[in-house]
């Protein structure tokens, strides 16, 4: 199964996991909320798939450009 690496696009903090590992999710959803400067940014899923391995957990600082969630 080809996997998919969904990046951070900012850095900031997890606000909210949406999703749990082995959920099924369609294409534009939104897997990830971070928060960054009070601003909310989505990490939505660029295609249907299941969620095979969730990196990070709510309250967790992340970096622009590190890997949140991957699915297949």
């Amino acid at each position: 199964m080809p996997q998919t690496r969904l990046p951070a696009d900012v850095t900031g903090t997890v606000w909210k996991v949406e999703v749990r590992e082995g959920d099924t999710v369609s294409a534009d959803q939104t897997l990830v909320i971070l928060e960054s400067m009070k601003m909310e940014i989505p990490v939505t899923a660029p295609h249907a798939g299941t969620v095979l391995q969730l990196l990070v957990q709510e309250g967790e600082l992340v970096n622009e450009g590190q890997d949140v969630v991957v699915i297949g």
